[in-house]
């Protein structure tokens, strides 16, 4: 929508509005389970899949073990069985094969399934930013949006399937690992596990840092989104007014706010990896020391020895992932509370409990002492619907003006409840359009704004858009949407390279903004709503055109009310009567003709217009 009375927080980050109260980590990830539970038994699966991996790993220590000490102790005495290494060898490569094809089968299991969950996530995303108020779409910036949308959800997919995964495998084979560490002697395992416990320490301050660094860099990624949008969406303004260096000036700031954030994290990661690499290695150096004090006792042999350290080096590899997965951990945190403060917005414009219906549509519009200011605007604030009382009869044809920043635009959005009323009521047919189901109101009022939207598909779907009950290609769709076109005089479209079929591009920025606009009045033309509200629907036509439009709306609006914001005497000629808005209220109602003979304001506006209006 635009107005100049939107709220001045409709461009800023929603990170700056609220702070969302920090969760532990398991409790924010736990709001994943509705959307992961379909898929939990083969992640569950892909979980025992993977432990089998690793256990078959640390299965290879022992049977190295039972090699050291026993066939080849008693090879190198020239009276054993030579036969026990080629077993014991390809015992260790079966445990290598099994261990391999493990992990295989554990990303067969987990991928398919994390991509559902994935798919559902981001199905419930997109459905609750269409069911979210235009309120909400006013303070988001959408490149915040398109971040969560897209990167966060991404990375919440990657963590089920791989991150959570291997974090619970490789905290498990820590474990167990360590505990059989103990088993060769009990002075080396508590040599390593004595040196492991600053890894925990560096974890936990780790945690604490990395979180904030985490969230910082993704919204920051969310408003370089932004900024990119709003680049490309303005490119021909940056173009016409050589602002293109102004433009690219604020992208690299933000890109270095961005950087610079990035680094820090990369700061902290590495530190981390420093100590999960460093520890290790320092733990393995004591226990060598530890190890051949005890062999040289004879309170171990050299293959228990050998063991330990092939265990110990097993253990690496899980301890040194530590670092990369608590880092996922925490961004999959970050992404998740992202995620879900768009799901915790509240819906507050919704289906009523116990709706009614208009089983026979009159068309009779009413504003009933309407009150109206954004939610986002202080109490202190004067309402910018301040009192509207209008009456459109059935089949009537009004005209609203009023000079800039009057309300009319605002007061548009409020009959289909693109905003509700925050006193008084709107009305159709007597009854109040909060006691009516969305999708019914929304089919009995057709809405063409002053800037027209339309979408990246065909011609044929964006002038059918409001006819679902419709096959786009049937017989009766076409007879409609030609009807449509020749209301809006919009028969460029034939001249178009796919005719009907042709794709307009992006916002439709293809064509003209004439060719859009009528686009935009066919659209609701074709719905055949039994109400119209047009938001100076025809400003962007040149003389001529608006003639034979205005020809054929008067057709169509001979049968349907219809609440048109005019800005031009010629809208205003559309008309039965004529309401003149003045701050937020109704100053006058009346024809044309009555209004230039009893309202002063009235003659000045169509003065301001045109001073030949009244001669």
């Amino acid at each position: 929508m635009t107005s100049s009375q939107l709220p001045s927080s409709a461009h800023n980050s929603p990170s700056s509005q609220t702070e969302t109260k920090r969760q532990p980590t398991l409790k924010a990830l736990a709001r994943l389970l509705p959307f992961a539970k379909p898929a939990l038994p083969r992640l569950i699966g892909g979980l025992f899949v993977g432990l089998g991996a690793a256990l078959a790993a640390l299965a290879i220590p022992l049977v190295l073990q039972w090699v050291i000490d026993g066939p080849l102790s008693a090879a190198m005495q020239s009276n054993g069985d030579r036969s026990q290494i080629v077993w014991a060898t390809l015992g260790v490569l079966g445990l290598g094969i099994i261990e391999a094809a493990l992990v295989y089968f554990r990303r067969v299991l987990v991928l398919a399934p994390s991509t559902e969950v994935e798919y559902a996530v981001r199905q419930s995303f997109t459905e609750r930013l269409l069911r979210l108020p235009v309120a909400f779409h006013d303070r988001w910036q959408s490149g915040q949006l398109l971040s969560r949308m897209m990167q966060d959800i991404s990375m919440i997919r990657r963590w089920l399937a791989f991150g959570s995964i291997l974090l619970l495998i490789n905290l498990i084979t820590i474990v167990v690992g360590t505990a059989l560490l103990f088993r060769w002697h009990w002075s080396l395992g508590v040599v390593f596990v004595v040196c492991s416990i600053p890894i925990w320490v560096v974890g936990f301050r780790f945690e604490q840092r990395y979180g904030t660094l985490s969230r910082n860099s993704q919204d920051q990624a969310g408003d370089l989104a932004t900024s990119v949008e709003e680049s490309v969406h303005g490119i021909r303004v940056l173009k016409a007014f050589g602002r293109g260096s102004h433009a690219l000036n604020k992208f690299v700031k933000q890109a270095e706010t961005l950087r610079d954030t990035e680094l820090k994290k990369g700061y902290e990661v590495g530190l981390l990896w420093f100590w999960y690499d460093l520890v290790p290695v320092l733990a393995l150096g004591l226990s060598l020391i530890t190890g051949i004090w005890l062999v040289s006792r004879g309170e171990l042999t050299v293959g228990e020895l050998f063991a330990f350290f092939a265990m110990a080096t097993a253990l690496r590899w899980p301890m040194g992932s530590l670092g990369f997965l608590f880092s996922f951990l925490i961004d999959t945190r970050t992404a998740t509370d992202r995620v879900f403060e768009v799901f915790d917005s509240q819906v507050v414009i919704r289906d009523p409990a116990d709706p009614k219906t208009i089983a026979d549509p009159k068309g009779e519009l009413a504003f009933r002492d309407v009150h109206f200011h954004y939610p986002d605007a202080r109490d202190s604030e004067t309402d910018i619907i301040d009192g509207f009382d209008l009456v459109l009869r059935p089949g009537e044809t009004m005209a609203l003006v009023g000079v800039t920043g009057s309300g009319k635009t605002t007061l548009t959005t409020l009959p289909t409840r693109l905003y509700d009323v925050t006193a008084g009521a709107v009305e159709i047919d007597g009854i109040d359009v909060r006691e009516l189901r969305l999708e019914e109101l929304r089919s009995l009022i057709g809405v063409a704004f002053e800037e027209p939207v339309l979408f990246s598909s065909t011609v044929r779907e964006n002038v059918l858009l409001g006819r679902h009950d419709l096959d786009l290609h049937s017989a009766e769709a076409d007879a409609v949407l030609r009807e449509a076109l020749d209301v809006a005089q919009a028969s460029f479209v034939f001249d178009l390279p796919d005719g009907l079929d042709t794709a307009v591009g992006e916002e439709g920025l293809s064509l003209s903004g004439g060719q859009r606009q009528r686009l935009a009045l066919a659209r609701v033309v074709a719905a055949k709503p039994a109400i119209l509200v047009l938001d100076d629907p025809l400003s962007a036509l040149d003389v001529d055109t608006e003639a034979l439009v205005e020809a054929a709306l008067r057709r169509v609006l001979a049968n349907t009310t219809a609440l048109i914001v005019a800005h031009r005497p010629s809208t205003v000629a559309l008309a039965d009567r004529v309401a003149v808005m003045r701050d937020g209220r109704i100053e006058a109602v009346g024809t044309h003709a009555e209004l230039l003979r009893t309202s002063a304001h009235y003659r000045h506006l169509i003065v301001s217009i045109t001073p030949e209006a009244t001669r």
